[in-house]
């Protein structure tokens, strides 16, 4: 039995990705996990590139099917004998202004992205607790930190997720088991690309926000820059084995520029700049 053993959620593409082959070749038995197993393409000829697929095993979890993670975690106890690492990856934005969005859209959002790594995460803590030791790495985003227009639901399962996962920490740190938050600025992932993650009002040209939306969409995908994911998935394999890690870590320019400014300037200020930069005035 390997004495390194993760779980990573949605690992079809980006981040879990790239984080499954960075832990595997740090030495790491990886179970990466992804909700369609017809997706695990671009995943197994990433493992297989990099020269890692003995210590990788592919398996089937659905995020927001939260009645199906005990049995999960049990069954890779049974298989491996201890889980050390459990990475929240798996998630996805809710794109519309928050007028056009149902409250139906506003809980999906919350079932994956927040409900999703509340219950995996309360699935493992068992066997963190008895061995000890254990690293709970959620990934976030700098929407947990600061509001972004038309993400308002995306935004508050981040938030969520970040007061989560501030109070898990201060419970489980004194036993070994250290929560921590990965904060992610504009990286290269399938995120951005998925047309259905869209709100169904947001699409409709009688929508009264039809007009910025298309210019927010117009942001996103023409000046934006998304910066290398391979970024987040080495700090990734980093927070999962050093000594005494962090709370937070913030990554990507943008994510600290937005930080910074969020922090330092007054809100008036700072409202101004966002609503000049993407577009969003009448």
């Amino acid at each position: 039995m390997n004495q390194h053993l993760a779980v990573i959620t949605g690992c079809s593409s980006g981040f879990g990705l790239l984080s499954t082959v960075e832990l595997a070749r740090q030495g790491w038995t990886v179970v990466a996990t992804m909700r369609d197993l017809s997706r695990r393409g671009a995943l197994d000829e990433s493992v297989s590139r990099a020269g890692v697929g003995e210590r990788v095993s592919v398996r089937l979890l659905d995020a927001a099917a939260h009645p199906t993670h005990a049995a999960f975690a049990e069954q890779v106890l049974a298989d491996y004998g201890r889980i050390d690492l459990l990475v929240n990856n798996a998630g996805f934005a809710m794109g519309g202004f928050a007028e056009d969005l149902t409250l139906d859209e506003y809980r999906y959002q919350f079932e994956t992205n927040f409900f999703g790594a509340v219950s995996l995460t309360k699935a493992v803590l068992p066997a963190m607790r008895k061995q000890r030791s254990g690293r709970i790495v959620n990934i976030s985003s700098i929407a947990g930190r600061t509001g972004t227009p038309a993400m308002s639901a995306y935004n508050a399962s981040k938030f969520a997720l970040e007061g989560y996962s501030e109070a898990l920490r201060l419970e489980m740190a004194p036993i070994g088991v250290y929560p921590i938050l990965i904060e992610p600025g504009s990286f290269e992932t399938g995120i951005w690309y998925h047309k259905e993650n869209v709100a169904a009002a947001a699409a409709d040209p009688n929508s009264p926000n039809a007009v910025r939306t298309g210019r927010f969409r117009d942001y996103i995908q023409k000046t934006l820059h998304r910066a290398d994911a391979n970024a987040v998935a080495r700090l990734i394999a980093h927070v999962a084995s050093v000594p005494s890690p962090k709370m937070r870590y913030p990554i990507g320019t943008d994510a600290k520029m937005l930080l910074a400014l969020r922090l330092l300037l007054p809100w008036k200020v700072f409202e101004t700049l966002v609503v000049k930069k993407m577009g969003l005035g009448l």
